[in-house]
């Protein structure tokens, strides 16, 4: 692959906590992509900007943007997304796709008008592509603080776009989100934009990311209820089964009902898991339980489940060979040589080949037994509002402490266990995404039979935390979120983390303490206008960060 600009690697890419040096990965990913899939993932997202900037032309002049465009641009930045496809075949139809539509919107402007190189290129030799990569990758901007700024607001843009394709899958939409979304990917373009605009752009997408998450907490609780406390068993049955991983619900909805009878479980596994604090879900007595961890336990867990496995979207790890054949992925997931199940928006999905697949197989092999309790979103814990209330008032819960967000494979990570271990015992931790996993097994025990992990489930599930701090602000009287006596200690690893960090500054939170390690994507200025103006930091020890966070 030859290099246009001197002296970039051979890759570049570090969008996730775990990129290489905290730097950045250049040979090839961390998360497992080879610098081809890289390349070609920047084009993706270059051209799905041309793209992008047509549709925000045409909104201007007061033109209608068809629905399968909205539904272009969400699905290619989710497919950029760490550790969701490693597909490069699939990689570059999306590019091809993407490339057609521009040219046939193009032609629906009936002006005639140059939009610029991303949304006029059109290329459809692979090889070039390659080369392309090198001329239009994150690299390309030269100014540190430019570049940093830009990729915030596309990390945070492919947050939002992947929450709201969940939205979509349940039937419920946004124009709105659709056009900023699409009119903020456009100006990640714009070389008239300088740093101050380029942050109130992040901010504003820290607006939108509270929209879209409110919009995905609609469709989930209209269709499948509001998640109630529920106890989850870990253990396993002696029917064979199979594991379903990934947010996307609409795709378990699916599966349990066309699972029902034939003598298959159905297991979750890491961010499904609050998909049995549903109460819709509950009726189906062959969803049997969850199994396993987070997600970068999944080459030790897929082994022993013996059955087959359905990645709904990110996290998948390379899979091993000696289960690849067991792995089926849908949506915006893929990988070389996996199944893949298709079907638009709106359309069934044929589990056929799955069930039968699950069938031929062993059941689970047992790794755990025992119970885990959740289902602590904003409904239910504003159920017990009087109750916390009066803890709090009483002196019983001293703090609150978010610790949402994201797992990860670094030894660093253990310090998100040793931290709650030594949380004092009138603390209360609020949770949402993979993180738990950390310590949501531990027996923490309760305050006045509040338990004291409280997980509101998956990570765009973090909003639940947001309508809990906003709410306990009107009920406490106060005039300032960051009165509360909640801090923020939250690890963060991919880039629907980005788009909730957002979404909470957006809404006032200041004092977030974020790990193991600030992004590799911050330059120093922006990471030191995060720190003046939202108080922004990262984590130090144990030790040190309980005394910060309790000294008085």
């Amino acid at each position: 692959m030859e290099n246009k600009i001197q002296n970039q690697p051979e890759m570049f890419c570090f969008q996730c906590q775990e990129t290489a040096g905290c730097r950045g990965c250049t040979h090839a990913g961390v998360c497992g992509k080879t610098a081809r899939t890289a390349r070609l993932q920047d084009m993706l997202l270059y051209v799905t900007k041309g793209l992008s900037q047509i549709t925000a032309s045409m909104r201007e002049e007061g033109k209608e943007i068809p629905d399968s465009i909205n539904d272009r641009v969400t699905e290619n930045l989710f497919v950029t997304i760490t550790n969701a496809n490693f597909d490069d075949e699939k990689i570059t139809e999306l590019i091809f796709r993407t490339m057609d539509e521009a040219v046939w919107l193009k032609t629906q402007c009936g002006c005639g008008k140059v939009f610029g190189p991303a949304a006029e290129y059109v290329e459809k030799d692979p090889e070039k592509l390659l080369e392309k990569a090198g001329e239009i990758g994150i690299l390309s901007t030269e100014n540190e603080d430019i570049r940093s700024l830009r990729e915030l607001i596309t990390y945070g843009l492919k947050g939002m776009a992947a929450y709201l394709k969940h939205a979509n899958a349940l039937g419920k939409d946004s124009k709105e989100i659709h056009a900023f979304l699409q009119s903020a990917l456009a100006a990640t373009l714009d070389d008239t934009l300088g740093a101050d605009q380029l942050v109130a752009l992040a901010l504003e997408t820290g607006k939108y990311g509270v929209d879209v998450m409110a919009l995905l907490d609609e469709a989930n609780t209209s269709r499948f209820g509001n998640p109630e406390i529920t106890k989850v068993n870990i253990g396993v049955r002696k029917n064979p089964g199979i594991l379903i991983s990934g947010h996307d619900l609409n795709d378990l909805e699916m599966l349990l009902k066309q699972t029902e009878g034939t003598g298959v479980d159905v297991y979750t596994h890491s961010e499904m898991l609050p998909a049995h604090y549903y109460p819709a879900f509950k009726k189906y007595s062959h969803f049997a339980g969850n199994y396993g961890n987070a997600w970068w336990k999944q080459t030790e867990e897929f082994e022993s489940f013996n059955g087959p496995v359905l990645l709904t979207t990110n996290c998948l790890v390379p899979p091993k060979a000696s289960y690849k054949d067991r792995v089926y992925t849908t949506g915006a997931a893929g990988f070389p040589g996996c199944k893949h199940i298709s079907a638009g928006i709106g359309e069934e999905k044929d589990f056929s080949e799955l069930i039968a697949h699950a069938k031929r197989c062993q059941p689970p092999k047992e790794i755990e037994t025992g119970e885990i309790i959740g289902g602590f979103a904003h409904n239910q814990v504003l159920a017990l509002a009087d109750k916390i209330v009066e803890a709090v008032k009483s002196g019983a819960i001293r703090r609150f402490v978010v610790m949402a967000g994201c797992d990860g494979r670094s030894k660093s990570r253990d310090y998100y266990t040793e931290f709650a271990k030594a949380l004092p015992k009138d603390t209360v931790i609020l949770t949402a995404g993979c993180a738990k996993y950390k310590y949501n097994k531990l027996n923490l025990g309760d305050i006045g039979g509040i338990p004291r992990v409280l997980d509101a489930g998956q990570c765009n599930d973090s909003y639940s935390l947001a309508v809990i701090a906003l709410k306990l602000k009107e009920v406490f009287g106060l005039s300032d979120i960051n009165e509360l006596p909640i801090v923020y200690n939250i690890a963060w690893y991919e880039q629907k983390a980005v788009i909730v960090l957002l979404a909470l500054l957006h809404l006032g939170v200041k004092n977030i303490h974020l790990g193991p390690t600030l992004p590799a994507f911050l330059s120093p200025n922006v990471a030191k206008v995060l720190t003046e103006n939202f108080g922004i930091s990262g984590i130090t020890t144990v030790e040190k960060d309980m005394e910060l966070f309790f000294q008085s």
